[in-house]
């Protein structure tokens, strides 16, 4: 067992712009490998990663603090403190948290550690793959990058 307390985790900022939060990555600081969790904090009127979904990793988000929304296939849903949200590993499972309160919205993202993955973005018709080390995984991948969906090639060239 490895036991670290949130307080002592430096927070990693995130601000491209549109998506902007602070985020501790629990999960390494332990050295877990098999599960990840994060706590992310959003401030008012931001969001967090583009829209996507795992296609070899199940998340769940657990709202701490705060009021917001959670883009889904479906629309947004409400997202309120004391939530719990499962998001398959497939397009039922596309998200993108919204912090549109008036309080910093925190919440802890849970997830498999499953590699390969592939992340694909439909909104900006992008995928990622992820060899050797999952999203969120810290270890070296031998191969890894995002690649336009359209940009096909024929398997004998």
């Amino acid at each position: 067992m490895e036991k670290r307390n949130e307080a002592d985790i430096e927070w990693n900022e995130y601000d491209h712009e549109e998506p902007a939060f602070r985020r501790k990555e629990l999960s390494n600081a332990v050295d877990a490998s098999a599960l990840g969790c994060s706590l992310y904090e959003l401030p008012p009127g931001a969001r967090s990663w583009p829209y996507h979904y795992h296609t070899a990793n199940e998340e769940a988000l657990y709202v701490l603090a705060g009021d917001g929304r959670l883009k889904t296939e479906n629309g947004l849903e409400p997202l309120t403190a004391g939530d719990y949200v499962t998001l398959p590993a497939d397009e039922r499972g596309g998200h993108r948290v919204v912090n549109d309160g008036a309080d910093p919205l925190r919440y802890l993202a849970i997830s498999t550690m499953n590699e390969p993955d592939v992340t694909v973005y439909p909104e900006s018709d992008k995928f990622g793959v992820f060899v050797g080390s999952p999203p969120g995984g810290r270890d070296e991948r031998p191969l890894e990058g995002y690649y336009r969906i359209d940009d096909e090639t024929d398997y004998w060239e």
